[in-house]
């Protein structure tokens, strides 16, 4: 028999030392050229993970019924999957490799699962910790691009827990709407700043199959205490990123490993009486002072050309 026969017919029918070619060679001729590189990359790597564990029937019946009870811890406000990628450190790592930006450029981190859209836009100065609770905190910066320059009309998103540490949609009746959520606009001179409470450690949700899967690993659920943020504006590569209080415990062992250095804030306590009252808040408070970086979208474009052509 012919050597492309008898490939043919290895192909054909299904056997454990072909299984991934066996898989692959079913995919139509008409697919996307990226779908199709896409999954057979993941089909390889998938059945040879599954010969290198030696995987039981048993075994395979419990991944599958992780997956299925993940699936049904999803609503509308609360993703499983997307806390299964992050505890895993494949949020992180998909944004890493898709966010090369100019040296100096504020860094990407996780988006998160409780992002909501749509919240108040407010003046700068404006208090976004409507049930009062935690310690006072002013957030005061401004953004600019990679030379220096201010970056009038920069759209900032801001979103944290409380200090009971959950986020609004997680106790919806209990704290007001939009509590720690707003959006803010740079000035003329690309500077901005509001007030809020500061950030604590808190647990991911671990009621779900994440969190059991965490015990199972014997690891903990909390991420360290930051202030999540987007920043926009007009001919920039959008920011997705945090920061971080400097002082928290799980620092160095966020649970979806979402920290870098470049991201930890130096977080002041102010005692002086005139500067709470400058600032309108009670005295002591905390005050963070934090500029954003951006990269301009040809610079994000030139970036990628050189990666694809490297």
């Amino acid at each position: 028999m012919p050597a492309q026969d008898r490939s043919q017919q290895t192909l054909a029918f299904f056997d454990a030392e072909h299984s991934a070619d066996v898989v692959n060679a079913r995919m139509g001729t008409d697919i996307s050229p990226r779908f199709r590189e896409v999954m057979t990359i993941m089909v390889n790597h998938l059945h040879a993970a599954v010969k290198e564990a030696k995987l039981t029937t048993e075994e395979w019946m419990a991944g599958i019924e992780f997956l299925t009870k993940t699936g049904h811890m999803c609503t509308d406000w609360r993703q499983e999957f997307i806390l299964l990628s992050d505890v895993l450190g494949v949020s992180m790592l998909v944004d890493a490799l898709n966010h090369d930006r100019p040296e100096g450029s504020t860094e990407n981190t996780v988006l998160g699962p409780f992002y909501v859209s749509g919240v108040p836009h407010y003046a700068n100065g404006a208090n976004i910790c409507l049930d009062g609770k935690g310690e006072p905190l002013l957030v005061r910066g401004k953004v600019t691009d990679n030379d220096g320059n201010p970056v009038a009309g920069a759209s900032i998103d801001v979103w944290a827990t409380n200090d009971d540490g959950f986020y609004d949609v997680q106790q919806q009746g209990i704290q007001p709407e939009h509590n720690l959520r707003g959006v803010f606009t740079t000035g003329a001179d690309g500077e901005y700043w509001f007030r809020t409470s500061k950030p604590r450690y808190y647990p991911i949700p671990d009621d779900g199959t994440v969190g059991k899967l965490l015990a199972a690993l014997g690891r903990h659920p909390n991420r360290a205490a930051h202030l999540h943020f987007i920043v926009t504006a007009p001919g920039f590569d959008t920011v997705v990123t945090h920061i971080f209080t400097p002082d928290c415990r799980y620092l160095a062992e966020d649970t979806v490993f979402g920290v870098k250095h470049s991201l930890i804030a130096d977080f002041q306590q102010i005692t002086d009486p005139a500067e709470a009252e400058k600032a309108q808040l009670p005295s002591p408070f905390w005050q963070v002072e934090w500029d954003f970086v951006l990269a301009r979208e040809e610079e994000i474009q030139r970036i990628r050309a050189a990666k694809t052509t490297a």
